[in-house]
């Protein structure tokens, strides 16, 4: 019995791209430059390094189809990302991005064969995980990120999505008791 695979895996991750584009709609173009410290990431590099993350997976996998991790030079693909995070981009244009960097990636996770996901690949210091696992990872690396909208929205006084739609269902919950 498969429980999870492909189709599952591109289905979540649509939902969580669909959260981050929520998020990203609701901080005003005029926050795209708000750092929350001096050495993180603003807003608008944050929501590009997220859709960059994800065309990773298809190099990773399949352009390059690595065995093993072990000599791939994360530099630079780190370097192409920053490239990309410091262009100046209207908040419009990364909201599209999302969307289509969102979509492809779940396209592409939905038509990878299960035998595919279930290869392994050697990790630094000699474990391995299944390519299933590392795009995983992507996902939650996403969601890593959406956590830190989370509180970057409560800087900068905006009610998160998620905590207005659950404030709106209370009342709800409250007239059909």
């Amino acid at each position: 019995m498969h429980l999870y695979g492909p189709k599952q895996l591109a289905d979540s991750i649509r939902t969580v791209r669909k959260n981050t584009i929520l998020i990203a709609e609701d901080i005003p173009e005029e926050h795209n430059g708000y750092r929350p410290t001096a050495d993180a990431r603003s807003v608008a590099e944050t929501l590009i390094h997220i859709a960059m993350v994800s065309r990773f997976d298809r190099i990773l996998h399949e352009e390059e189809h690595v065995s093993t991790l072990e000599g791939v030079d994360f530099g630079k693909l780190i370097k192409k990302s920053e490239t990309e995070e410091t262009k100046a981009s209207s908040k419009a244009d990364i909201i599209e991005w999302l969307r289509t960097s969102g979509e492809s990636w779940a396209q592409w996770v939905e038509g990878l064969p299960e035998e595919i996901l279930a290869q392994e690949v050697g990790q630094p210091g000699g474990s391995s995980k299944t390519r299933f696992e590392m795009v995983l990872g992507t996902k939650e690396h996403e969601m890593h990120h959406r956590a830190q909208f989370t509180v970057i929205e409560r800087l900068l006084g905006i009610v998160p999505h998620l905590t207005r739609n659950r404030q709106a269902a209370r009342p709800a919950t409250k007239r059909a008791s």
